[in-house]
């Protein structure tokens, strides 16, 4: 049986001068005056540069030192495979048009709008002239249904791009 010693004198003094299978031989270039930086280590940046400026020394036509032009350099965004389109519909209620103005957004131009009234003889308006002049009202006052607008059917238009919205009809 084969026993294995070992040099007390090494391990207690410290000095590990002696090369070993554990230690590289000693030279110039084996100790580094400090360690390697972060990027050398990961290995980031070592294809695209750093974004900010970025300048160099470059040797120019006559082969003096000249400073490089400054370059910005941005990181390009990645798009996203799982990127979702949204599209926002709003869906207008039907409206009722009346014998009053009503705000609304105009179909035509897109515009929240408050219509204008416009009066047009209907079918009230005739059916009044018309009892009128049965009554003996001939001699002008028949007509006096076009000149009052509660007996006039209502249109309603868009102040901004003129285009009729709708009508209230009376009868």
């Amino acid at each position: 049986m084969e026993r294995l010693t070992l040099m007390p004198s090494v391990f207690a003094s410290g000095d590990m001068s002696a090369p070993g299978p554990y230690q590289a031989a000693a030279g110039p270039s084996s100790v580094p005056s400090a360690p390697p930086s972060y990027e050398e280590t990961v290995g980031v940046n070592s294809y695209f540069p750093a974004p900010g400026p970025t300048t160099g020394l470059v040797s120019g036509p006559d082969g003096k030192g000249m400073n490089a032009p400054v370059y910005y350099t941005q990181p390009v965004p990645v798009p996203n495979a799982n990127a979702i389109a949204v599209q926002t519909v709003f869906v207008q209620q039907p409206v009722s048009f009346f014998d009053r103005p009503v705000q609304m957004c105009c179909p035509s131009c897109n515009k929240m709008i408050v219509t204008r009234l416009s009066y047009t003889a209907g079918a009230l308006t005739w059916l009044s002239c018309g009892s009128l002049c049965l009554l003996g009202c001939v001699a002008g006052c028949c007509f006096i249904p076009f000149c009052v607008d509660a007996l006039q059917d209502v249109d309603h238009y868009c102040p901004n791009c003129k285009a009729l919205l709708g009508t209230y009809k009376r009868l």
